[in-house]
């Protein structure tokens, strides 16, 4: 007989689990609020229902699947040797072996879906399948192939889903929904009275810095390269007042443009080219409105080595270059962006009474931020990045590890670290930039105020996109929440059975 042990599960953990027994279920709850320790608890009542079946529970990164294996070991009296965590360093034939012989198999999604496609694996004696951070199930994502695999293969099917932000739309919502079978929404607000105690209180302030004029004479230059293309667009039949064209139109023009191609038609090839060069513009603008001088230097020298039509041109637009000449003066002259200089400020007066994560949206951007913090020794940094940004999942478990355990105070890192990671300790975080995405914007957050209260600190530049940013994902986490909500009271989600 599995039980659960360490903890005693929470009375909406055990309604949630309540309704997850019966029927595939989409499980929302703020970060910081026990959703493994729901699956756990879900996890024990399915072993324990269907004997000799095992549960499978995909994670997206080796970090989170590593804190998994550690909760189901701590918090369950399912021998150790039966709790296992598969990833692609380990031989096929072995993965095989290990799944076959668990009781709990940890992996990443992308490890089952090769093992099953290679029918090296079969998930018939699977009784629950757990799919974390399932806001990334989508279209031909793995966890969506891997769902496809169990609806076919499973003797006893459960499916439990864990999010804190599955979408802003109920298009993108119903698509997580449809693609992992679906039947029911259980979510929890902050403010819910089953939940609302154990919530920690989040500060949050804003600081708003503005651009110095030499860096607002260099947008000035750039930005009225940017109008003047977006007038050739008349010349495609889009008529949309300058003045409120955005990415997002240019992005769907781009697309329409690429759908046309295959007539041969001159006016999509001009389309995609004048579409590429003006998003490569407005890339040029939001660099520096958002990250500074050196991230436009780098990104110029990756222009100059396209072979792109758009790339060319934009490299020998007489304007766009003197803009470079002054951007790479002002670097010589060690002009930072504002936000470099407030970011040092913060972590002087913050370094000795806690631990901060600072999340900054480019890998460039968090080399600039280290070199620029190395000037003062008593800011200790570490760098948490990707695996296709140079660390190795190995090396990211080791880099938490000692920052938690040992004399560093400042953890930078990527999107990485966003997702699900519960990093001991860390009571500040500073969000170097501002994201458009209320999934992403949530993650954030949620770093920080697990087991204390804790504090977020947004920067921001003045008179720029980052306050679009900031207020576009707030919209849409609200309009999340309300849809949510509505699903949860109806039952509408009974078709995707």
């Amino acid at each position: 007989m599995f039980e659960i042990k360490n903890y005693t599960p929470r009375e909406y953990q055990e309604n949630i689990a309540k309704t997850a027994l019966h029927h595939n279920t989409l499980i929302i709850l703020p970060t910081g609020l026990g959703k493994t320790k729901t699956a756990i608890l879900l996890a024990v009542k399915r072993l324990n229902d269907y004997k000799n079946t095992q549960v499978t529970f995909l994670t997206p990164t080796k970090p989170l699947a590593a804190q998994i294996k550690k909760e189901f070991q701590e918090n369950t009296n399912i021998e150790e040797e039966f709790i296992q965590m598969l990833t692609g360093i380990i031989s096929p034939k072995k993965r095989a072996e290990i799944f076959k012989q668990s009781k709990i198999v940890i992996a990443t999604p992308q490890t089952i879906q090769k093992d099953l496609e290679n029918k090296r694996i079969s998930l018939e004696d699977v009784s629950l399948l757990v799919i974390d951070e399932a806001h990334r199930s989508k279209e031909n994502y793995a966890n969506t192939r891997v769902a496809f695999f169990y609806n076919q293969q499973a003797n006893h099917q459960r499916i439990i889903a864990l999010t804190a932000s599955p979408g802003s739309t109920k298009e993108k919502i119903n698509e997580v929904c449809k693609n992992l079978f679906i039947e029911k929404v259980e979510i929890r607000e902050e403010q819910h009275k089953e939940v609302a105690k154990y919530v920690k209180k989040k500060e949050i302030t804003w600081i708003e810095v503005e651009l110095p004029k030499e860096m607002k004479e260099v947008h000035k230059i750039i930005k009225s390269v940017y109008k003047s293309r977006l007038k050739d667009l008349a010349k495609l039949g889009f008529h949309k007042p300058i003045n409120v064209i955005n990415k997002t139109d240019i992005l769907k023009l781009q697309s329409q443009f690429r759908r046309e191609i295959e007539n041969k038609s001159q006016i999509a090839f001009y389309g995609i080219s004048l579409t590429s060069y003006l998003l490569k513009v407005d890339y040029i603008l939001e660099l520096l409105e958002t990250q500074g001088l050196e991230a436009i230097q780098k990104y110029w020298e990756k222009l100059k080595s396209e072979n792109t039509k758009a790339a060319k041109a934009l490299v020998d637009n007489k304007e766009i270059k003197s803009a470079i000449e002054k951007n790479e003066e002002l670097i010589k002259r060690g002009i930072k962006h504002p936000k470099l200089l407030a970011l040092i400020e913060i972590l002087k007066k913050e370094q000795e009474k806690t631990k901060i994560i600072v999340f900054a949206n480019y890998r460039d951007t968090i080399d600039e931020i280290i070199n620029f913090l190395s000037q003062e020794p008593k800011i200790k940094t570490l760098k948490l990045i990707g695996q296709k940004s140079g660390l190795s999942q190995k090396e990211q478990i080791s880099t938490i590890k000692i920052f938690e355990e040992e004399n560093y105070n400042t953890l930078i890192c990527t999107s990485i670290g966003e997702e699900g990671l519960d990093i001991t300790g860390a009571s500040l975080a500073i969000f170097y930039d501002c994201v458009p995405s209320e999934i992403r914007a949530i993650q954030r957050a949620g770093r920080v105020g697990r087991l204390s209260s804790g504090r977020i600190i947004q920067l921001m530049t003045k008179d720029t996109r980052e306050q679009g940013y900031y207020w576009s994902a707030k919209k849409k986490e609200k309009s999340m929440k309300l849809i949510l909500k509505q699903m949860q009271s109806s039952n509408t989600l009974e078709r995707y059975q």
